[in-house]
Formats: structure tokens, C-alpha cells, sequence
């Protein structure tokens, strides 16, 4: 069933890759407006909600280094199931952002919402996991000031994001356990 299902799910991102190959630059110019539009206005809606602190947090040691290792990552491509270093998808570069931080975590968005402490959103800090939509299906790195690193989908590059710039589903933290912070300052 699993693998009916994963074939199902790759048939269907290789019809969305070739949509995207298909499109003229001037239709990803008008596609990347929309969804500029649209971040914009839930952005502003999302910070005058007062979800988020109006300050944000301290991060952790190691959230200052996963933000570090993912900032490094900006620009490279999502692919679906990468894990670097070439290309991410969303869950992929949170997972090596924060092991490359010395702390291992689950590698899916879905696993990462279900095992990971989750935090108020009040209460995020630079280095948390933005977690998105009902069924948990993407993640990004939060760096503070309503922002986020992400991998956004096929066809997009890692970049730095409004925090709303998809549905919040809430947060989690990592939590570097005790020998893994050993091991990180190696």
C-alpha cells in the first residue's frame, strides 16, 4: 500500500514538474506575483493577530547553528525526498540543518510535528519549526522578525519567507540532548 501510494504521490510531482517546465517566464513571473500577493496580505493579517511575540526570542545554540547551515542553502533547489547537499525538500533541510546543529530529529514534517515538543507560537524562537497545513505536510526554519527559511515546493529555490506564507499549523523545538551538544562542539 505504501509504495501504491508513493508511486501515486511521484506521478502526480512529475506532472506538477512538467506544468512548471512548461511555463513561459513571463507566466512564472505573473505565478510568482500571485503568490506574492497573497503571502502579503496574510502576513500583515497573521502579525496583526498577535499569534506571534512582538519580540522574538534568543535562540539556542544550536538553533543559531541550524539557522547558520540553512542560510548557506539559500538559492539551491527543492526536489522532493533530497536531502542536500545539491537540493532539499522542505523536510530535508530542517532534518541536516539541525543534525548539521548536533541534534538528530525526524525526518519528515508529519514525524517532526508528531515526536518534537511543541511550542506556542507566542513563545517561538529563532531556530523552532513552523509547521503548515491540517495534515502537517510542510515545515521551514523560523529566523525571526515573521520570517522563515523554506524550501517551498517543486520548482522553487530555498529562500526566506514571510512566517504565513503558507497555513500555520503551529510550532515544535528541537531539544539538543545533553551528549549531542558533546558531540557538537567538537
Amino acid at each position: 500500500r505504501q509504495k501504491k501510494d508513493r508511486d501515486a504521490v511521484l506521478k502526480q510531482l512529475r506532472r506538477v514538474e512538467e506544468l512548471l517546465a512548461s511555463l513561459t517566464p513571463a507566466q512564472l513571473a505573473a505565478l510568482a506575483q500571485l503568490e506574492n500577493e497573497g503571502t502579503a496580505e496574510a502576513q500583515q493579517a497573521f502579525l496583526a493577530s498577535g499569534a506571534l511575540s512582538q519580540d522574538d526570542q534568543k535562540p539556542s545554540s544550536e538553533g543559531a547553528r541550524a539557522i547558520r547551515y540553512a542560510k548557506r542553502q539559500l538559492g539551491k533547489p527543492y526536489k522532493w525526498g533530497a536531502e542536500g547537499p545539491k537540493s532539499y525538500d522542505c523536510s530535508g533541510l530542517t532534518s541536516k540543518a539541525w543534525a548539521h546543529a548536533g541534534t538528530r530529529i525526524p525526518r519528515t514534517s508529519q514525524e517532526q510535528w508528531a515526536r518534537l515538543d511543541r511550542v506556542p507560537l507566542t513563545e517561538l524562537r529563532p531556530g523552532d519549526l513552523v509547521i503548515y497545513f491540517p495534515d502537517a505536510t510542510h515545515v521551514a526554519l523560523y529566523v525571526g522578525k515573521g520570517k522563515v527559511i523554506q524550501a517551498p515546493r517543486p520548482g522553487g529555490k530555498i529562500k526566506v519567507s514571510p512566517i504565513a506564507s503558507n497555513p500555520v499549523l503551529g510550532a515544535v523545538r528541537p531539544q539538543a540532548r545533553p551528549d549531542a551538544r558533546r558531540t557538537a562542539n567538537r
